[in-house]
């Protein structure tokens, strides 16, 4: 064999290698990005870099794979749904009370369930494993009830917190840490609902009731110029 040919054939291995990298690069990103979704997305504008960015997901992955993960018992679920369904409730009289309350819950789940109770930025990291999709749900409600102790939160604020809360919470419940691994499907949650109706009459008393169906607490408020009534689940 030449020295020319030789050198061909080390051309063409490197090359080769240089490719099959290159493919397993781009595999991995779409990988990464297919299962954080918009998380992959905020970690890269946090990062800068894509590579930086991509480092800092597969840490996470290994940290939590290390951490004692468990699925609730059905006694467990059933207290923790009906507990959620009592704060649900307390939403109309004292809005801001059960806001603190969804925060407080979350947090005994996520303890219960085996996430470390540090920061909250490495709960909110360590959550994002397994549940990406409302991991920027549990940020978005925890800056409105820090907004909220400040006193600078309007009420339709703190719906909207119960609502990501809410989201978060049912996400949690579910047992995806080990449901991935086992390749079941995840569980569908239905989103939330803004239902509008035309008062029957002018003087019609603003009376909050409860939705007879899902016993979702509905809040209705008079604040269209139109005069129609704005119905408001959190």
């Amino acid at each position: 064999m030449t020295q020319s040919t030789m050198i061909v054939i080390v051309v063409a291995v490197l090359v080769l290698a240089a490719i099959g990298w290159l493919v397993w690069q781009r595999q991995r990103s779409e990988a990464l990005r297919s299962r954080y979704g918009p998380e992959y997305d905020r970690a890269l504008n946090e990062m800068g870099d894509r590579r930086r960015a991509e480092a800092e997901l597969v840490k996470r992955e290994e940290r939590v794979s290390q951490l004692d993960i468990r699925p609730l018992s059905a006694a467990q679920r059933n207290d923790y749904a009906a507990r959620w369904r009592s704060i649900q409730a307390k939403f109309v009289d004292d809005p801001k009370g059960a806001v603190t309350d969804a925060d407080g819950l979350v947090d005994e789940v996520m303890k219960t369930r085996g996430y470390p109770i540090a920061t909250f930025d490495q709960r909110a990291a360590d959550l994002s494993v397994h549940h990406p999709r409302v991991v920027e749900n549990y940020r978005a409600a925890r800056d409105i009830a820090l907004r909220h102790r400040r006193g600078q939160a309007t009420t339709e604020d703190l719906r909207q917190a119960m609502v990501f809360y809410r989201a978060l919470f049912q996400d949690v419940l579910e047992d995806r840490e080990h449901a991935a691994a086992e390749g079941a499907p995840e569980p569908v949650h239905h989103a939330e609902r803004v239902v509008e109706r035309t008062a029957a009459r002018a003087d019609e008393p603003l009376a909050d009731r409860v939705d007879e169906g899902t016993q979702i607490p509905v809040q209705r408020v008079n604040d269209r110029p139109n005069g129609t009534r704005r119905e408001v689940r959190p």
